[in-house]
């Protein structure tokens, strides 16, 4: 719809010969056309030029605010992936952690059941001492040195059936104790037994336990070093973002050195403050500083952008709106490619290529980009209203190289792409 562009000598030349082509006027009438046009070119262009060498000196900053920028996405990745594998370490943390925090509760039981068996042990040895003491004093009167005399018995009996009676009932009480021996015996024997068995698997489960911390301690020391190089990464970044900030601060001040010399002034207020050789040339006879071909929509919001932040990046030859902020397959001549064209290249937005952000969030002071076209459309976002419409100025809107102002709908802002370069 809108073309933006840039113009070179090489571009000139097609242009003269398409247009003598189309004339069919001889090959010696053609070279002589296009050497005049190219002189032509170059004695208007020339007031141009040293602001242009201006923006190409101070162009050299984009290359370093690039390669930081490059730099930062590289160790982005980098510290991505350190926060993916510290998320794994943490994962093996915390696993640990539960099968330990599992261990100590089933050691706790077993410290409690160890304890409960030893007091049933310590029980039981009370209760054969006290049963022995009991017993002892009911047989004392028919023990002599401990050991009953038989013939004592018999003599001291009334007779032979109560000497039979004191015989078993000695028998009796014998048996009883031993019977209440064993059995308090073989207590105390499954209990020294069970004891046994949950003292082993305490040992065991305490083992486990300081393996499961051994390991849990391994990996507390990598996510440990992982998280400091996390901060040496990011501190790296915030070093490049730094600098670029500097040297966007500078490349502004060497722009505006190489535009001191009133080459390119604000002009018609009511215009945008387009500039004023540019506004009043010929559409597309002159390039601005940045490639731009002059009145089109691309030349004026990079005048805007210059004009509001005292910078503009040097987009000569990738100038089509577009190209701006969509990434894409591309012709040769730069307009877009819908589809699969063959001798298409793929196109980087500039702005992502210069590190700019961009987004679907109208803001006032941003340039619109509307991708309707082979060629796109480049905005200034003047003003943003509460109902999402945006008031934007613009060049070249209905192609006859003219300042115009547009009261965009919400529906259709929400379509355009914004870069941000604030």
């Amino acid at each position: 719809m809108i073309l933006g562009g840039h113009a070179t000598i090489k571009e000139l030349k097609l242009k003269t010969k398409i247009m003598i082509k189309k004339l069919g006027l001889g090959s010696l009438f053609r070279r002589q056309v296009i050497l005049l046009a190219v002189i032509s070119f170059v004695l208007v262009a020339a007031p141009m030029i040293p602001s242009l060498r201006g923006l190409v000196a101070a162009d050299k900053y984009d290359d370093q605010i690039n390669d930081l920028k490059q730099q930062n996405a590289s160790i982005q990745g980098t510290v991505d992936g350190l926060v993916s594998q510290a998320s794994s370490y943490q994962d093996s943390i915390n696993k640990l952690q539960q099968q330990i925090n599992g261990l100590q509760s089933s050691i706790n039981a077993n410290q409690a059941q160890q304890a409960s068996l030893q007091q049933q042990i310590e029980d039981a040895e009370a209760q054969i001492v006290k049963q022995k003491a009991f017993l002892a004093s009911d047989i004392k009167a028919m023990y002599v040195d401990g050991t009953p005399s038989t013939l004592e018995m018999l003599a001291t009996s009334k007779s032979l059936s109560s000497f039979v009676d004191k015989q078993e009932y000695r028998s009796s009480v014998q048996n009883k104790l031993q019977a209440t021996l064993n059995e308090i015996a073989a207590l105390k024997e499954q209990l020294n037994t069970k004891k046994a068995s949950v003292d082993q698997l305490l040992s065991e489960e305490k083992s486990q336990q300081d393996q499961l911390a051994g390991a849990r301690s391994q990996q507390a020391g990598l996510l440990s070093y992982n998280q400091s190089q996390q901060d040496t990464y990011n501190q790296q970044m915030k070093a490049n973002d730094l600098k670029v900030t500097q040297l966007r601060a500078e490349a502004a001040a060497a722009n505006r050195r190489g535009l001191g010399s009133g080459s390119l002034s604000a002009g018609d207020p009511n215009h945008g403050g387009y500039p004023g050789n540019l506004a009043n040339s010929y559409m597309d006879s002159l390039t601005d500083p940045w490639g731009m071909y002059n009145r089109e929509c691309v030349s004026y919001t990079a005048w805007k952008v210059y004009q509001t932040y005292g910078y503009m990046p040097y987009w000569g030859g990738i100038g089509n709106a577009w190209q701006w902020a969509f990434s894409g397959w591309q012709y040769s001549d730069g307009t877009q490619a819908y589809g699969n064209y063959t001798g298409t290249t793929w196109h980087t937005a500039n702005a992502d290529a210069a590190g700019i952000p961009t987004g679907s969030e109208p803001r006032a002071n941003s340039v619109a980009i509307w991708n309707n076209s082979r060629y796109g459309h480049a905005m200034w976002v003047e003003a943003v209203y509460g109902d999402g419409s945006i008031l934007v100025s613009q060049y070249n809107f209905s192609y006859n190289g003219t300042y115009s102002e547009w009261h965009v709908p919400a529906s259709t802002a929400s379509t355009f792409r914004y870069i941000y370069f604030h």
